[in-house]
């Protein structure tokens, strides 16, 4: 029996549906240039359609209004399913083009259009075609509503409870899918081998996390000593920014830039400017890391949640890396003191060292080693020389010739330096201690100090080699002058196959420039 004012005809059947107005309708919405709710009405009578359009069309939920779309059969709204997969909710009659094309709707939504987030109203007119319980607990649906119990309030009840649905489970995943992108983009920030390559990894990922910014420049600040001011500089930037790179002050940045870097430092905190946003991070150490970004719009809470998960592991990798950074930058310094004590003992130079690594560097990557590969060698290379510790100093330093018992006493530097670099487990020195061993041998098999020919001698051996040689030739050295570059290129080219790997004379001989370059670099 229909209630009191009813807003069409009391009468139900299976293929009818009655609102039943509690209320009379507020006025009609403002519109706003918001992006609507999308809602799908599947039933195949056309007075469903209108009726649910005049109950649902001055609806509004979060400030946004629904849009209708109207499918009069199951096929018909598994085509728009299909071809929009932004739909939040679906009101699905049961029986329409046969007694069960709502329930396999409900099926293909679920198992092949693989549409989780989207909220399912199963209504009917005849329940006992689709029995309540068992269709609730056989389908996974969000409600159902018997056509005879639906008034205009339960139903604007029920679609506000889905859209609620609908919006939490799209912030959960959006939080899921921001998440993953942190964890993905930090993961690329910890494979950062230098702090250069660290700074860009930032800024390319901030990036990929915020929408809309496009112009970021990231920015730290050194502790000092007490009462000194602290230091500044700009290890990377993008967009418009991107001349700001390598900036060693604030000052040196347009005063927007600067004046947000400087109210974030003072504040110790993150903060909003009008051109956008500044984000704030300080290391136990005393670092400070500011990434200051463009952006035309205020961030949502999940994006401020993301950033700062994400900065702070920005942090820690940067404090990692500083630390890798002063290791490894001791490791080097080291290889290049010791390299120059032991040189210093002979005729030769400490520069003839530092020559050697990067000749032994730049033939690597002629080479085709990994870039990992050529900087261990650099690092390497100026201990090829360390067994002459051992070598008495009127060997080292004598003018003339050696005698054979003299020859034979230098020539147990390279084996002596292996053993003692070898005794290290550090890669870094294991490396040197088989470039120091073998540096000596040659190609034809008539090297020291165990006769080692061709490929058998490490690659490490052979490089080192021909960029001792190479340097002792092309330098002028307290026994000779400089030879000219047309009688070292001669020299070389004799010796291929014979003391040296005849690829690696080809490839010097190619780019000799570059190995001249270096030495004009760096003369004695």
């Amino acid at each position: 029996m229909a209630r009191a004012n009813p807003l069409f005809k009391p009468k139900v059947t299976d293929d009818e549906i009655v609102f039943l107005e509690d209320s009379p309708p507020g006025p009609p919405a403002v519109a706003q240039l918001v992006l609507p709710w999308k809602v799908l009405i599947v039933d195949d009578e056309p007075s469903v359609h209108d009726v649910t359009r005049m109950v649902m069309g001055n609806l509004r939920f979060e400030g946004r209004p629904i849009e209708l779309t109207s499918a009069f059969s199951g096929r018909e709204g598994r085509a728009i399913l299909q071809a929009s997969s932004d739909f939040a909710l679906a009101i699905v009659d049961v029986v329409m083009e046969n007694d069960h094309a709502g329930l396999d709707l409900v099926r293909d939504i679920r198992e092949e259009l693989k549409l989780d987030s989207l909220r399912i109203l199963l209504r009917t007119g005849q329940p006992g075609q689709a029995p309540e319980n068992d269709v609730i607990e056989r389908y996974e649906i969000n409600d159902y509503k018997d056509k005879t119990e639906l008034t205009a309030t339960k139903l604007r009840t029920a679609v506000f409870a889905a859209l609620r649905g609908y919006r939490d489970l799209c912030t959960i995943a959006r939080q899921r899918a921001g998440l993953i992108r942190v964890l993905d983009n930090t993961t690329l920030i910890l494979k950062s081998s230098s702090l250069d390559s660290f700074a860009s990894a930032v800024l390319e990922q901030v990036v990929n996390l915020i929408a809309g910014a496009e112009s970021a420049l990231y920015c730290i600040t050194q502790p000092t000593g007490e009462g000194e001011s602290r230091l500044h500089h700009t290890l990377a930037a993008t967009g418009a920014l991107i001349d700001l790179r390598q900036t060693s002050s604030l000052a040196d940045l347009p005063f927007e830039v600067g004046g947000a870097i400087e109210k974030a430092l003072a504040a110790h905190n993150s903060v909003y400017v009008t051109e956008g946003y500044v984000l704030y991070q300080r290391s136990e150490a005393g670092y400070e890391s500011v990434l200051y970004f463009r952006i035309g719009r205020e961030l949502d809470e999940i994006e401020r949640q993301l950033l700062t998960l994400y900065c702070t592991n920005v942090a820690l990798t940067y404090q990692n890396l500083l630390v890798n950074e002063d290791t490894i930058e001791t490791q080097r310094e080291m290889a290049y003191i010791l390299g120059e004590a032991v040189e210093h003992r002979s005729p030769e130079t400490g520069a003839h060292v530092q020559r050697v690594a990067l000749y032994v560097e730049r033939l690597a990557q002629l080479y085709g080693l990994c870039e990992r590969e050529c900087t261990l060698l650099k690092r390497a290379a100026p201990l090829h020389d360390l067994g002459k510790i051992a070598t008495p100093d009127h060997i080292l330093q004598k003018p003339g010739p050696l005698d054979a018992q003299e020859w034979a006493t230098m020539q147990q530097h390279a084996q002596v330096g292996a053993e003692i670099l070898g005794r290290s487990n550090r890669v870094i020195l294991q490396k040197a201690a088989e470039l120091a061993g073998s540096h000596h041998e040659k190609w034809d098999g008539s090297g020291y100090p165990k006769g080692l020919a061709g490929e058998t001698i490490p690659l490490s051996g052979r490089l080192v080699a021909l960029a001792d040689v190479f340097d002792a030739l092309a330098m002028k050295r307290v026994y000779k002058p400089a030879w000219p570059r047309q009688k070292v290129r001669e020299f070389l080219i004799e010796q291929s196959g014979r003391h040296f790997e005849p690829r690696l004379i080809e490839l010097l001989i190619a780019h000799e420039g570059e190995f001249y370059a270096i030495q004009d670099s760096l003369q004695d």
